[in-house]
């Protein structure tokens, strides 16, 4: 048995070689589903307005920061191929996994559902369907998590089912999801409110495509949180995906949306942090209008998930502080390479943060983000 999952695995790795990702391709869920009619009431409420500079911005201010950890997609193998001691899976990366709100994207399900709605009869080897067990969201948790989002093109690999059962162990677990269509996901950190808000290109998810629905949900988030994330999954995939340029992006036929054009629209809308995924690779981050964009965390881990050649396996940890009405503070990237098993482990060479700085330069200019020989973000 052992033998048969060691040839799996390896038979996997092999297929996803040339790419971040097993698959880019999703096939949108039939109908209007459980998770749609969910989300429209799920953490979402009105709430009273902050205080707002002319740009409809909430001012700095003193007071104590709030202090944020995020990574980029993050699975834990495709069941029955799954890690042999899952729960010490992320042992070697838990220290920098530390905040008052530590964020992934959640690139598959947590399900025991077995019909893949995603791929049918598709060509062995072309489509794959993620999930690991319900009980991984404890390990999640264990490891630092508290927010992950479902807005991604592997969250509905096995329908509604298969949500709803992910969205279960993960509040069971004490980890909040974001992501289902009309969610604003409210986190209360030190008498503050903290919203988080995500968005792809698929119907079971806020749609990352249409700016002026995004908009206006960014807009009802800020009016019901003291600091807004917007998280989303957007732009090409690869090893060749690694600059932003303004332009929209498709992959294998997709739009995945102009990541440049969403992250203005989101700042411009009332988000003090945007968190992107989606490409499988890191890509610079910039400061626009005093808010920080990082337009992809690339992969996290992924046991048999990913692809770990060259940059596909190289990522970071990203700590952001903003103070208590969001405005930014102080930023650091831990650099961290996926080794054997997609397995994060921490990287002293700081190659992550290097390769961050040198495409934020590239793509961003002034504005993009440099770091300093600790990964500390220069002021």
């Amino acid at each position: 048995m052992r033998r048969a999952a060691a040839l799996a695995l390896g038979g996997l790795l092999v297929a996803v070689a040339l790419s971040g990702c097993l698959d880019g391709t999703v096939q949108n869920p039939p109908g209007e589903g459980t998770a749609k009619k969910q989300g429209k009431g799920a953490g979402k409420q009105d709430g009273k307005d902050g205080k707002k500079d002319k740009e409809g911005k909430e001012d700095g201010g003193g007071g104590e920061g709030i202090s944020f950890a995020a990574v980029g997609d993050t699975a834990m193998g495709i069941t029955p191929i799954l890690p042999s001691s899952p729960s010490t899976y992320f042992d070697r990366i838990k220290g920098q996994l530390k905040g008052d709100v530590v964020f992934g994207n959640l690139e598959g399900t947590l399900t025991d559902v077995s019909e893949d709605v995603k791929c049918g009869g598709a060509k062995p080897g072309t489509c794959f369907a993620f999930r690991a067990p319900p009980k991984y969201a404890d390990y999640l948790r264990a490891a630092g998590f508290t927010v992950m989002s479902l807005a991604n093109n592997h969250s509905y690999d096995f329908g509604e089912a298969g949500q709803e059962e992910t969205i279960a162990a993960l509040r069971k677990a004490g980890i909040a999801e974001t992501g289902l269509p009309g969610q604003v996901t409210k986190l209360e950190v030190g008498g503050r409110t903290v919203g988080f808000v995500g968005f792809a290109s698929y119907d079971y998810t806020n749609s990352l495509t249409d700016l002026e629905a995004a908009r206006a949900l960014i807009r009802e988030a800020r009016k019901a949180a003291d600091v807004v994330v917007v998280v989303n999954h957007a732009g090409a995939e690869g090893s060749d995906a690694l600059h932003v340029d303004g332009e929209t992006e498709i992959h294998l036929g997709e739009d995945r949306g102009n990541p440049e054009a969403f992250a203005h629209m989101a700042v411009e809308a009332g988000a003090d942090l945007v968190l992107g995924s989606g490409p499988h690779v890191l890509r610079g981050m910039e400061i626009y209008r005093d808010r920080l964009i990082a337009y992809s965390l690339g992969n996290f881990s992924g046991y048999a998930n990913f692809s770990l050649e060259g940059v596909l396996g190289k990522t970071v940890v990203l700590h952001v502080t903003l103070g208590p009405r969001g405005d930014f503070r102080s930023g650091r990237l831990a650099s961290v390479q996926m080794i054997e098993e997609g397995q994060p482990v921490p990287d002293p060479a700081g190659t992550g943060a290097d390769l961050v700085e040198e495409l934020s330069a590239e793509d961003f200019g002034k504005k993009g983000i440099q770091v300093d020989s600790g990964g500390r973000f220069k002021q």
